[in-house]
């Protein structure tokens, strides 16, 4: 029985992490709001995808690098504060910027 106990809350471990660690994509950039500013037709001076995956892609396969980015975004640096970037979860940026950094494909 105490076998069964430690399997199952593996297995539940295991499904939280691979849930933690989604992968992004255009879906998920769509459904955080991000094409909003950042899509086909870019508002004001945001950069679009393609501009924003040629500036990330220095950090590809970069985690702790991501991470730190992430941290200055969601606290309005090097940026003015935009309420969408504080908003999203640490998780949520942080996938959305590894997306961009591997050429947001």
């Amino acid at each position: 029985m105490a076998h069964m106990k430690r399997h199952a809350a593996w297995v539940l471990a295991l499904g939280l992490g691979m849930a933690s660690g989604a992968q992004a994509n255009l879906a998920m950039a769509t459904q955080y709001g991000c094409t909003n500013c950042h899509g086909a037709q870019p508002r004001g001076e945001a950069p679009g995808f393609e501009r924003l995956a040629g500036k990330l892609a220095k950090y590809k396969g970069d985690d702790a690098a991501l991470v730190q980015k992430v941290a200055k975004y969601r606290t309005g640096a090097p940026l003015e504060h935009i309420d969408a970037h504080e908003r999203i979860s640490a998780e949520t940026a942080t996938a959305l910027l590894r997306w961009l950094a591997d050429g947001a494909k």
